[in-house]
């Protein structure tokens, strides 16, 4: 069995050495990693199959976040060299001043410490935490899923190959080789070595490490995404951003679950956006109010306006007004996306407001919440709550912030 004090001791005194990297040699690391990924790319894929074939049967919407293709793997190493030509933020000055008794005050950005994921089945978190991490100049520990531990292992062993080839001590990257399930509680007694600790999966996980872990946690889970179509909107736009948010890659976290219609609209909005959707596959669960203008759907319970469904089914709801409208999602929604449709300025205001999640769209489609869409390269997750960081955690959310005075023999009086 893996010790796991013993493997977080050595990313703890790994991550003192990384913490000073000079940019460009975690760069060279980064790059030379998206080539052995390329280069590695049969055997990546090989490893992938013994996972995705031990475990045919599964539901697809499962088996997609698990399957790596070449589209994929091409995809891992891309994301690599995007963070390669992004900014470090680490030594980044983010304000300075002088104090009355002389000290020169600068606050800079530093790098967390030691940062443990504990993730499931998606073998490109492998490849994505591990790069920002280095950029940042944090050491991690990576607690794959037992469904990818070929995949990830193989993953891991490429990062680990390149590393070592350019003559640096791969501490600073540790991989829970290990599927027995006693090793996450263990992991998440590690406080005096891991500086923080991220979930990313389900609300199971995410419960699971809030509940036990002793080092502070940025919770990363589940996304029940809803769109609110307002009295004043542009159908034709509905309908385009809907299908989007719904069908483009429904399995992801920010892909919609949950439509909200305004009453006053139904008989017009319901048939157009329904077919819309119909045409794509989606199966539509739809409340009594609804279903007055659309043959074959199934009615809607209470608990699926809760229900992450990560497939081609949605939640349908009427609405009476932006009020109805903020407070169904407030009480239904996992915080992570949520979006209106509307021309209406006060109420766009309202929404945007008062609808208390990480990423709110006006007018687009809640698919962008994804640190590569907004601009941070890859990202280590999409945080749900408030503390230190919301929304995806890119490149300056994985740092902190310290405070370095210099002064001239300077003593307090």
């Amino acid at each position: 069995m893996v010790d796991i004090k013993q493997l977080c001791m050595n990313a703890k005194q790994a991550s003192y050495e990384l913490s000073g990297m000079p940019e460009n040699k975690k760069n060279e690391i980064l790059t030379a990693i998206a080539q052995s990924i390329l280069d590695n790319k049969d055997y990546i894929l090989a490893e992938n199959k013994v996972d995705t074939d031990s475990l045919k049967g599964r539901d697809g919407a499962f088996l997609d976040r698990l399957t790596l293709n070449d589209a994929r793997i091409k995809a891992m190493s891309d994301g690599l060299l995007e963070i390669v030509k992004l900014p470090d933020p680490v030594g980044e000055v983010v304000e300075t001043w002088t104090t009355d008794s002389g000290l020169q005050i600068s606050k800079v950005r530093a790098p967390l410490g030691v940062i443990g994921v504990i993730y499931e089945a998606r073998p490109n978190v492998t490849i994505d935490v591990a790069g920002l991490c280095i950029k940042t100049g944090n050491s991690v520990i990576l607690r794959g899923g037992s469904d990818a531990i070929n995949s990830n292992r193989a993953l891991y062993n490429v990062m680990k190959t390149a590393i070592q080839k350019l003559g640096v001590d791969d501490s600073f990257i540790q991989f829970v080789n290990d599927t027995d399930r006693s090793l996450t509680n263990e992991m998440l007694k590690q406080g005096e070595y891991i500086d923080v600790i991220i979930p990313r999966g389900g609300d199971k996980l995410k419960k699971l490490v809030l509940e036990n872990a002793t080092m502070p946690v940025i919770a990363s889970a589940g996304g029940n995404c809803h769109i609110y179509v307002d009295s004043d909107c542009d159908l034709d736009m509905a309908c385009k951003v809907i299908v989007n948010a719904k069908v483009q890659r429904p399995t992801v976290c920010n892909a919609l679950e949950q439509l909200l219609i305004n009453n006053d609209i139904l008989p017009v909005a319901v048939p157009k956006i329904f077919a819309a959707l119909v045409k794509e596959g989606v199966t539509i669960k739809c409340d009594e109010e609804c279903a007055k203008y659309y043959k074959n759907v199934q009615i809607a319970s209470e608990e699926d306006y809760f229900e992450e469904h990560q497939c081609l089914l949605i939640s349908v709801k009427s609405i009476a007004n932006i009020d109805d409208a903020i407070a169904h999602i407030n009480k239904h929604s996992t915080n992570h996306s949520e979006a209106i449709i509307s021309n209406n300025a006060e109420n766009i205001k309202k929404f945007t407001t008062r609808v208390d999640s990480g990423c709110l769209y006006v007018n687009a489609s809640t698919r962008f919440t994804d640190g590569f869409e907004f601009g941070f390269g890859a990202e280590i997750g999409i945080s749900t709550q408030k503390l230190h960081a919301r929304g995806p955690l890119g490149l300056k959310q994985l740092t902190s912030e310290k405070y370095i005075a210099v002064g001239n023999g300077t003593v307090r009086k």
